[in-house]
């Protein structure tokens, strides 16, 4: 997960968007100016900045300006605006912008532009070797494959990867997911299932399932409901 900095002068969008974020277990800064945004991008070298367009002091765009003018532009950067225009957003993507959010901000276009963001290269960092970025990846007949670790997961060689788990003979255990479609949609397929089986083995216990996810009950319930998980299935009574 990656850590973010969230640049508004209004309290509500700070914790609104915060709140989001921190439920997709990024990790967010919060910042209520220009003065702060560089003070905070400074200590917590953010991996993605979203930020406000008007603001009191210095605006947004004037912000992104120097940041890009300095060579500190090493992050993608979000830009948003309630009253932003065309003429804006044209001049926010020239210096670097990654995307142009106007307020009100839905959840799905949130957390499809920090998806996109994040998978992006920041506009002064090359993009790195995906073998770089986590364990060796080996070949397998032709395919491509993960380290082994108790689970596997193998490509067909037709846009669906096939999660094999060593959880025994549990129906959900082995999930054909269908690769060949947008991040967000394919990512929901997952944890939708991911959730849904971890109910059935704990017997429906919310409790047990925080424990093993490690979610706050209030994160997962809100997430499962996101998710459009049956919470009455697998239900034993448990809490």
């Amino acid at each position: 997960m990656a850590t973010i900095l969230v640049v508004d002068d209004e309290l509500g969008i700070r914790a609104l968007l915060s709140e989001i974020l921190t439920d997709e277990g990024h990790t967010v800064e919060l910042a209520e100016n220009a003065a702060q945004a560089r003070a905070a991008r400074e200590l917590f070298k953010p991996d993605l900045v979203l930020l406000d367009i008007w603001m009191p002091d210095v605006d947004g765009v004037t912000l992104l300006k120097e940041w890009a003018g300095c060579g500190m532009l090493t992050m993608p950067v979000i830009m948003m605006s309630g009253h932003g225009t065309i003429d804006t957003a044209v001049e926010a993507t020239k210096y670097g912008a990654s995307a142009f959010l106007e307020k009100p901000i839905t959840l799905q276009k949130l957390l499809r532009a920090v998806e996109q963001a994040l998978v992006r290269p920041s506009p002064s960092t090359p993009a790195r070797d995906p073998v770089s970025l986590g364990h060796p990846i080996r070949a397998v007949h032709g395919s491509m494959s993960g380290p082994s670790n108790g689970s596997s997961s193998l490509h067909d060689g037709y846009g669906s990867l096939v999660g094999v788990a060593d959880v025994g003979a549990h129906p959900a255990a082995h999930q054909t997911f269908d690769l060949d479609r947008p991040l967000r949609e394919a990512r929901d397929v997952f944890e939708k299932s991911y959730f849904e089986f971890h109910l059935a083995k704990e017997g429906g216990s919310m409790t047990r399932v925080a424990e093993k996810t490690g979610l706050e009950r209030t994160h997962l319930y809100r997430k499962l409901k996101q998710l459009g998980v049956d919470l009455t299935r697998n239900r034993r009574g448990a809490a």
